[in-house]
């Protein structure tokens, strides 16, 4: 039920008004101004930190290493560490120690354990310690220093190979499945034997299963999808990609934003929120497919066409 609000408390003078929006004003700008930090601005306790690394080396250091240099798992510490989550916030971190740490049992760590262990790897790295502990309270607006790192930045020249079919079905077919297939199949499920007889694509299935590839598919989306843009690929036709139209540009870049929208919804390990979200996945495809990829009719042949009918080169 709506709260009903007298009538009498709505009628303030207007210096009031002023004087009150001013001040809510001045307080938004100061607190904003104390939650926009980086990691390197003492964010965590030394005391907190020492709680995390005692977490941290009862549970992580198996996959991680003693010195965060990384084992079955990545890296923790060093210029890979700090470039992979340049310009990220510090709260996606946290939010993957608590919801996917350990792989073994996820969702076993509680909140407060990750902002523990967060605190041990940002000690651990060299990041400036504060008086007071990190907390769920204050972990919105910190983010880690610097700016993503840009495509090609290595100085890598990227030449497609693959028509655009080919990438597709390689590539972003198989990993949008792996997303859909959430819909029938849990990720949380106990995990069974190893292929008999052996198979080298299902060992690998086995191999990496579950929630983890669920995560894998997201991240290889997020990191290939722009691959749709590089300057010379072909479509199965032969025609050109239309990589400087308009709506090409926004199918794709509607594929990478669902992508990053997976993978975030994968990090609380509920299968049926990822599950809700294939519509989603099955439109995006769709939408650029009824332009770009369904097949036009000539007459009884059917052609592939990688550009809209409308513009279709005359024979």
């Amino acid at each position: 039920m709506n709260r009903v609000v007298p009538i009498g408390r709505v009628a303030m003078p207007n210096l009031a008004i002023v004087v009150l929006c001013a001040v809510a004003a001045a307080l938004s700008l100061t607190g904003y101004a104390q939650e926009a930090r980086t990691v390197d601005q003492g964010v965590y306790s030394a005391a907190q930190a020492g709680r995390g690394q005692a977490l941290f080396r009862a549970n992580c250091a198996v996959c991680h290493g003693a010195e965060l240099k990384g084992a079955v798992g990545p890296m923790l510490t060093g210029d890979s560490f700090t470039t992979a989550w340049a310009g990220r916030p510090l709260s996606d971190l946290v939010d993957k120690i608590e919801k996917t740490m350990p792989p073994q049992a996820p969702g076993s760590t509680t909140r407060a354990q990750a902002l523990e262990v967060a605190a041990f790897i940002l000690q651990f790295g060299k990041f400036k310690e504060g008086q007071a502990d990190l907390s769920a309270a204050n972990l919105p607006g910190i983010s880690f220093p610097g700016t993503p790192r840009l495509a090609g930045a290595v100085g890598v020249a990227l030449a497609p190979t693959a028509n655009l079919a080919q990438f597709m079905r390689s590539v972003t077919f198989y990993n949008a499945n792996v997303l859909l297939n959430v819909q029938v199949k849990d990720p949380g499920a106990k995990k069974g034997g190893p292929p008999i007889p052996f198979d080298y694509v299902l060992w690998g299935q086995w191999n990496y299963y579950g929630w983890q590839s669920v995560d894998q598919a997201a991240l290889a989306l997020v990191e290939t999808t722009p691959l749709f843009l590089v300057p010379g690929r072909r479509c199965e036709n032969g025609q050109p990609v239309p990589v400087e139209r308009a709506d090409f540009k926004q199918y794709t870049g509607e594929l990478i934003a669902l992508a990053r929208e997976f993978y975030k919804t994968a990090q609380t390990r509920d299968a049926q929120a990822v599950a809700d979200m294939s519509e989603k996945l099955d439109m995006a495809c769709a939408n650029c497919h009824r332009v770009y990829r369904d097949a036009a009719t000539e007459g009884a042949v059917r052609t592939d066409k990688c550009i809209p009918s409308a513009v279709q080169p005359a024979n």
